[in-house]
C-alpha cells in the first residue's frame, strides 16, 4: 500500500514517519506540512519526499496517515476519503460533531478503510486486556484516571489546539476507547466537573447498567501522573496492565489493521464511525462543563 503523511509536528516526527518507513508492507511516498519547510526536514530525514500540494499527494497515494490537529485532520481526512484513499487518522477524529460526520459520510460514499489511533487498542497487552474483560462482564462500576504534565512539565506536545480543549479532548478519547468496549455504550453523561488547570471529572452511565468515573488532566504535578483503570464487578476487581510497547510498534499495528480492513472490506473497531462516538461523547460532557463552569 502507498502511503503519504499529513503533518510535521512532534507527534508525526516521533511517531508516524518511523512507523511508517519500517512498516514492510507500506511504500512512504511522500510527506506534506502546512510548513513546507518541515514537510522537507521530515521527508529528507525519512528518505521520501516533500510535497508542496496535498493534492499531489493524494495522487499517488493509496491511503494517508494524519498527524495533524483535529480540526485539521477532520477537513483533510474527508476530501482524502473522497479522493477514494484509506485513512489512518488520530485522535481525536474532529473536536465538533458536524467535523466528525462529514469525515464518516466521507468515508461510508468512497467505500474506504478507516483506522482511528486510539493507543491502547493497538498494544498487545492492553488490546488483549480489552478483549478479556468485555469477554468476562458482569462490570458494577469502573474508574478511569489518565494524568498527565503535559502543561507543567516540559512537553513538546503542549500544541496551540490542546492548550484550547484541554485533557477532555487529548487523553479523554483514550480513556472512552478503553471503557466503551468493556462496559457499552453510553446512555448518558451524568456529570462533569471541572477540577484545577485543565483537570475534568466525568461520570458515566453505560448501556449495560454500569457506571463509570473518569479523571482526566495535562496539568497534573510530574509526581502525580500516570494512567490507571480499575474494574469492579461479579467477576471481582481487574486493573490494567503495563506495557512497554511504544508508539512506533503500536501504530505499526494500527496500519496493519488498515491494510486489512482495506483488503477485506470489513470495517475496525476503532473506525471513524467509531471516532465519531468519542466525539459525541465528549461534545456532551463539553456542554455540561461549560455549564457547570458559568
Amino acid at each position: 500500500m502507498r502511503i503519504g503523511l499529513l503533518g510535521t509536528g512532534p507527534w508525526a516526527g516521533m511517531a508516524h514517519a518511523p512507523a511508517l518507513q519500517e512498516h514492510p508492507d507500506l511504500d512512504f511516498v511522500g510527506v506534506w506540512g502546512r510548513r513546507p519547510e518541515a514537510a522537507k526536514e521530515l521527508a529528507d530525514r525519512h528518505g521520501t519526499r516533500a510535497y508542496d500540494d496535498v493534492d499531489a499527494l493524494f495522487a499517488d497515494v493509496d491511503a494517508v496517515a494524519v498527524a495533524l490537529p483535529p480540526a485539521v485532520q477532520a477537513e483533510l481526512a474527508a476530501r482524502a476519503a473522497r479522493a477514494g484513499l484509506h485513512l489512518l487518522l488520530d485522535k481525536p477524529l474532529a473536536t465538533t460533531v458536524d467535523q466528525g460526520r462529514t469525515v464518516v459520510e466521507a468515508v461510508k460514499e468512497s467505500g474506504v478503510a478507516s483506522v482511528v489511533f486510539f493507543t491502547s487498542r493497538f498494544v498487545p497487552e492492553t488490546q488483549a486486556w480489552i478483549a478479556e474483560q468485555a469477554g468476562t462482564g458482569g462490570w458494577f462500576t469502573a474508574r478511569a484516571q489518565w494524568i498527565g504534565d503535559v502543561f507543567t512539565g516540559d512537553s513538546p506536545f503542549a500544541t496551540p489546539w490542546r492548550r484550547e480543549k484541554g485533557a477532555l479532548w487529548d487523553v479523554g478519547p483514550h480513556a472512552l476507547s478503553v471503557l466503551l468496549p468493556i462496559l457499552g455504550d453510553t446512555r448518558r453523561v451524568a456529570a462533569a466537573a471541572p477540577g484545577p488547570g485543565d483537570t475534568v471529572q466525568l461520570v458515566l452511565d453505560h448501556a449495560s447498567g454500569a457506571s463509570s468515573t473518569l479523571t482526566l488532566s495535562l496539568t497534573a504535578p510530574p509526581a502525580a501522573t500516570g494512567t490507571d483503570v480499575e474494574l469492579r464487578g461479579e467477576a471481582g476487581v481487574a486493573h490494567f496492565p503495563d506495557s512497554s510497547v511504544g508508539p512506533v510498534e503500536a501504530l505499526v499495528r494500527a496500519a496493519d489493521a488498515l491494510i486489512a480492513s482495506a483488503a477485506d472490506g470489513q470495517p475496525h473497531p476503532c473506525d471513524a464511525e467509531f471516532a465519531l462516538r468519542v466525539t459525541e461523547i465528549l461534545t456532551e460532557a463539553e456542554t455540561l462543563l461549560n455549564a457547570n463552569a458559568g
